[in-house]
């Protein structure tokens, strides 16, 4: 099996970058990403594709349809499904979002907030130490992009977002996905302080992070795209992460108007170079400490 990579940066695979991807001499990102759902069943030629992608690259899974926080009773089967996917083809690790997408044997088809409650803590909770059993490995949760607060009974106690992600990841100790993107979107969106955000999160549990862009709706209404390239504020909330949690992988979302993977690349570089500028102030405060 591959190792899990400690560093580095990925990218989505996406249909329009495969050939552009196999075409080049030298690996130019770290790791994939991929929606498992959109695998799974795929044979013939894109099956093949595939394989040639988790032979050579390693391979992160991030899941669209477990529906987490949903009601309904956790779809095993499914579940079942993907270990024998990731063992396939040697996934390294696993994600979805804290969030539910179906109820009552349907699909949304979106990715809903659950509400902000203890109860709604130990529900999903449970339902991942669950699905961690099954495959017999921690899962990380991504923070996700929200557009309104669900709320359940007017006499019950509500978390804020932070406490709420907080608490479940705690209750089921599993990993965080940290989406900065989607912090900065709903900082703006819910008028809070996304540093705040960000320094509430458990450090220990950031597993890796995603950057996205955005889309700006209004100056008060910004919209979780993945269409766009990142914008300065989320690069600036990047850097703030790393100083925070250390380097740890990141993955450049992209899901719609992708450009030509040079394009794609040349976010991939900056990155990289973020990185590596917290990679040298680390090494100078070490050299630094040491000859005090």
């Amino acid at each position: 099996m591959i190792d899990f990579p400690k560093t580095g940066v990925g990218i989505g695979l996406r249909r329009a970058l495969m050939k552009p991807l196999q075409e080049r001499e030298v690996k130019p990102v770290d790791f994939l990403e991929v929606a498992p759902e959109n695998w799974m069943q795929l044979g013939g030629r894109l099956g093949q594709q595939f394989s040639w992608f988790s032979d050579h690259y390693p391979i992160f899974c991030h899941g669209l349809s477990l529906s987490i926080g949903s009601t309904d009773k956790l779809d095993t089967g499914f579940v079942l499904e993907l270990k024998k996917f990731f063992a396939r083809h040697h996934v390294v690790h696993y994600s979805e979002h804290l969030s539910f997408c179906g109820g009552d044997g349907g699909h949304l088809y979106d990715l809903m907030p659950m509400p902000f409650t203890e109860d709604a803590v130990r529900h999903v909770a449970a339902r991942v130490r669950q699905v961690q059993d099954i495959l017999e490995q921690k899962i990380s949760l991504e923070n996700i992009s929200y557009y309104a607060n669900l709320k359940t009974d007017e006499g019950e106690a509500f978390l804020s977002e932070a406490e709420f992600v907080k608490a479940v990841l705690e209750e089921a100790d599993c990993y965080l996905l940290l989406d900065v993107n989607n912090i900065y979107v709903n900082s703006i969106n819910h008028r809070y302080n996304c540093h705040d955000f960000l320094y509430s999160m458990p450090a220990e549990r950031v597993s890796y992070i995603h950057v996205a862009g955005h889309y700006d709706e209004a100056e008060d209404l910004k919209i979780d795209t993945h269409g766009s390239a990142v914008k300065d504020p989320v690069w600036a909330l990047l850097d703030a992460a790393y100083q925070y949690v250390g380097v740890v992988p990141t993955l450049l979302e992209r899901d719609f108007n992708i450009p030509p993977l040079d394009e794609v690349l040349a976010e991939v570089g900056r990155i990289r170079a973020i990185q590596g500028n917290i990679v040298q102030q680390t090494q100078r405060q070490s050299t630094g400490r040491k000859t005090a």
